[in-house]
C-alpha cells in the first residue's frame, strides 16, 4: 500500500505557474504508476496527467497539453505537476494517484492522496 500527500497549492492569478507535489510513503514508488486527477466544484473528477513507474511515457488530457508537465523523482518518492499560464478554468481541487498498472491509473487508480485547491483568479 503506498500513502500520498499532496502539497504546493494556492491562489494565483492567470497566466501564472505553480508546483504541486506528491510525497508518496510505505511502497517504493517505484512500483507505480503516478498521476494527476483533478476535481472543479460542481463537477466530476477528471483526469489531468499521468507518468509511468520509471518516467519513461506521460499522456495529459488535452485541456493542459503544453501547459503542464508531470514528472517524477523515485529517489525522492516524489511526485511533481509543474502548471504554467494558469487559466481561471484550471480552479479545482487536484488530487494526486497511483496504480501498479499504468493503464489503471489514468482511470480508476488504486490509491488517492486528500487533494490541495488550486485557485486561479482572472
Amino acid at each position: 500500500q503506498v500513502h500520498l500527500a499532496e502539497s504546493g497549492g494556492g491562489l494565483v492569478q492567470a497566466g501564472d505557474s505553480l508546483r504541486l507535489s506528491c510525497a508518496a510513503s510505505g511502497r517504493p514508488t517505484s512500483e507505480y504508476a503516478m498521476g494527476w486527477f483533478r476535481q472543479a466544484l460542481g463537477k466530476e473528477r477528471e483526469f489531468v496527467a499521468a507518468i509511468t513507474w520509471n518516467g519513461g511515457f506521460t499522456y495529459y488530457a488535452d485541456s493542459v497539453k503544453g501547459r503542464f508537465t508531470i514528472s517524477r523523482d523515485n529517489a525522492r518518492s516524489t511526485l511533481y505537476l509543474q502548471m504554467n499560464s494558469l487559466k481561471p478554468e484550471d480552479t479545482a481541487v487536484y488530487y494526486c494517484a497511483a496504480d501498479r498498472v499504468d493503464t489503471l491509473v489514468r482511470v480508476t487508480p488504486m490509491y488517492w492522496g486528500q487533494g490541495t485547491q488550486v485557485t486561479v483568479s482572472s
